[in-house]
């Protein structure tokens, strides 16, 4: 009996040990990190405007950190693929998601299963920008303004339509988040991308649209969409002299945020040095500038109001979503 007791307690004591061995060098690791180049992925192709966001602060953030960060695009399924990718990575750090919505917030809700969990296979890093999105409509649509445009669709119901670039894009949601909040009676068609949606738009086939201002800035400027209002509750400097949306339908809000999360599991002195090196980038008069010129706030937040800010945005859209119906087969 002395014996196997022997026994185990030297079993414990060398398995104290190796714990203890690997937990000072997981810590070691972490008070070193970074020692290598960082993969940032992006899960949508290259040249769109998440792209464009997550290569304008890549370089900038690589020099915050004395390493490279290296843009690796992995589009497909709806940003699932990309976000998979990070949720499957050793917990490191050094394989690090670029995010829009889609996939903790609103894919969860919008399609049957996913391959990761993602409220438990990702924790959030730091914000990036909130991207905010104007409402247009058609210059031969008789409204000049938000409050007009609910009472034409109200007077005229199943008439009017709006565009989006596909199911579940932020285009999609907005406009039935607009749809619910002013009750009124508007049939969703969804194209292939935001290209044949503009063109549908611009000659009055779809009557309005809630998409990035960035996209539509070029089109409000030359007058071949007019510009009803703002989704975010402040006016942007872009477009001074348009209201925001809430002015005429209170509570309305439908801006978009991309932000950084990380495996479940990476040390918090490792989240915590990339999300202060984020905060310092997000700053720089450098991509501030490029930012606000693209119609995009930078938002600089600590991982648990991020947390917060997605469980908010996911109650949100998990509503928009019920309501619409909106399934992504």
């Amino acid at each position: 009996m002395t014996h196997k007791k022997n026994l185990r307690l030297r079993s414990l004591k060398m398995c104290s040990s190796a714990l203890l061995l690997i937990t000072a060098s997981m810590w070691a690791h972490a008070q070193n990190y970074p020692t290598q180049s960082v993969r940032l992925v992006v899960p949508f192709a290259p040249g769109g405007g998440s792209d464009i966001m997550a290569r304008t602060i890549s370089e900038p953030l690589g020099r915050a950190l004395g390493v490279s960060v290296v843009v690796d695009n992995k589009p497909g399924a709806g940003a699932v693929i990309g976000a998979d990718i990070v949720a499957k990575s050793k917990p490191d750090g050094y394989t690090i998601l670029y995010t829009t919505i889609g996939p903790q917030i609103t894919n969860p809700f919008l399609m049957k299963q996913l391959p990761y969990d993602p409220v438990g296979d990702l924790v959030p890093v730091a914000s990036v920008g909130q991207l905010i999105n104007v409402l247009a409509v058609p210059i031969s649509l008789p409204v000049k303004t938000t409050k007009e445009l609910i009472q034409y669709a109200k007077s005229n119901p199943g008439k009017v339509n709006f565009s989006s670039s596909g199911v579940g894009t932020s285009s999609h949601l907005g406009g039935e988040l607009f749809k619910s909040m002013s009750s009124t009676e508007m049939t969703h068609i969804a194209y292939k991308g935001t290209g044949p949606a503009l063109g549908d738009l611009m000659a009055g086939n779809v009557q309005m649209t809630i998409d990035s201002l960035v996209t539509l800035l070029p089109l409000i400027k030359s007058g071949k969409l007019l510009a009803l209002g703002v989704s975010s509750t402040e006016r942007s400097p872009l477009l001074p002299e348009v209201p925001s949306v809430s002015e005429s339908l209170n509570g309305f809000e439908s801006s978009t945020i991309n932000y950084l999360t990380a495996r479940t599991g990476t040390p918090r002195s490792v989240i915590d040095r990339l999300n202060k090196e984020m905060g310092l980038v997000l700053r720089s008069s450098e991509v501030q500038d490029r930012f606000i010129s693209m119609g995009i706030q930078p938002l600089v937040e600590t991982p648990e109001v991020l947390g917060q800010r997605i469980k908010k945005e996911a109650e949100k859209w998990k509503k928009v979503i019920e309501v619409s119906g909106a399934k992504i087969e």
